[in-house]
């Protein structure tokens, strides 16, 4: 009983990197897109979900090993193997990846706080994004971030199986969506639903987050599961807010233009508290990555230009609040975030990820690199499906947006 409890003990206090990938990956881009698909097809395309959650797997349990592998970080590795150049190019993809996003989740923030108190989104947006910033400031920022991670992740828990538990879905439509099919005209539905999932700046940050976590490897195994843990709830979030859809929104024709537009739709069936309660799992969505993807992005192309990769330091201190002002300039701006640019910001994103998947795969199987943790079978076959998925769909996506 003493050893249960010490591994179990163990396990829990070795949460954070996973987590904190899977709070950063699922945002309101994500939540409205997974929102659209469930009002438009229903369960149809919960297959989707899957296989995604599964590939995302794949690919952060590569970044985990990279990184308890490497002494220096996966950029540094990319630069070694292939030069300057390539290291350069990945970091500033990356960035422009993570700050193509932030708008949307800065704007998801404040309509949470917006809608719940039926104020203006502009004041709730600055105070969101300069107590973002304010976290830089504390003295171990990578504690603060893997604390408040694990809080978002717990509020988005609570909130959507609260919603799914008020959509009473259909067990047998459901599971009818696990067979695979594609809906006439779906395809940009799609490729969003693979970018708002299976994240490869997300997995390649994973090699980093491992290395602020200060795992040995020693801990290697522990490392893995946590990982898999964090993916497998992004996975579990992502699928409750597509059967919720499915199940309230689908029968009556709803349409969803925006993150906050399914709490809304919530209010008029299940009361105002029902509204509330989603409208704080869109802040824990939206928070994480406004956090989330500004780090990431800061982080990078910090090392990729040689300023190094502490969290704690202050270039990369300002290249993340470079990505929040620029997320929380376009929101005031603006105002609102049409679905069709947050479709296209993540569609758009899916021609420079297949590049950086390959380069983790190679990493993961270069014996000089990673010893005797070189990927296995077991690890490359969902690796190569991986490649393989990201190559049709930046194919058709581009074949969707400029020439048909």
């Amino acid at each position: 009983m003493e050893v249960t409890t010490s591994v179990k003990r163990s396990w829990w206090q070795s949460l954070g990197p996973g987590l904190i990938t899977a709070a950063l990956v699922f945002g309101p881009g994500s939540l409205t897109v997974m929102s659209k698909l469930g009002a438009i097809y229903g369960y149809d395309l919960l297959w989707v979900l899957v296989i995604t959650t599964v590939l995302m797997m794949a690919f952060t349990a590569m970044g985990a090993r990279i990184g308890l592998v490497s002494p220096i970080s996966l950029l540094q590795l990319f630069r070694n193997k292939w030069g300057k150049a390539v290291a350069i190019f990945t970091g500033v993809a990356i960035f422009f990846v993570t700050a193509s996003f932030q708008a949307g989740n800065t704007i998801g923030a404040g309509i949470a706080f917006a809608e719940s108190f039926q104020t203006d989104a502009a004041p709730w947006i600055v105070l969101i994004s300069l107590l973002a910033i304010g976290l830089l400031f504390f003295k171990s920022f990578y504690r603060i971030l893997e604390k408040m991670m694990m809080l978002m992740v717990a509020l988005m828990l609570l909130s959507f199986i609260f919603t799914v538990i008020l959509a009473k879905p259909n067990l047998f439509d459901l599971v009818q969506g696990l067979v695979p099919s594609i809906p006439q005209n779906s395809i940009l539905l799609v490729v969003a639903m693979v970018a708002s999932t299976f994240s490869i700046a997300g997995a390649f940050y994973q090699a980093y987050l491992v290395q602020e976590k200060g795992w040995k490897l020693s801990e290697m195994k522990l490392a893995t599961h946590e990982g898999l843990s964090g993916i497998l709830v992004l996975g579990l979030i992502s699928g409750m807010i597509l059967i919720s859809a499915a199940a309230i929104l689908h029968p009556q024709g709803i349409q969803v233009n925006a993150a906050g537009d399914m709490g809304k739709s919530l209010e008029p069936l299940y009361g105002n508290f029902a509204s509330v309660i989603f409208m704080l799992g869109l802040f824990g969505a939206s928070f994480s990555s406004l956090v989330g993807n500004a780090t990431i992005g800061g982080t990078l192309f910090a090392d990729a230009i040689s300023l190094g990769r502490d969290l704690n330091s202050l270039p990369v201190k300002v290249l993340i609040t470079t990505i929040i002002l620029i997320g929380t300039t376009v929101a005031l701006v603006f105002g609102k975030l049409p679905l069709e640019l947050i479709i296209f910001a993540q569609g758009i994103t899916i021609f420079a990820v297949p590049f950086i998947g390959i380069g983790i795969l190679l990493i993961a199987n270069d014996p000089q690199i990673m010893g005797k943790y070189t990927n296995k079978k077991r690890h490359n076959i969902p690796g190569i499906i991986g490649i393989l998925v990201l190559l049709v769909l930046a194919g058709s996506n581009f074949y969707s947006l400029f020439l048909s």
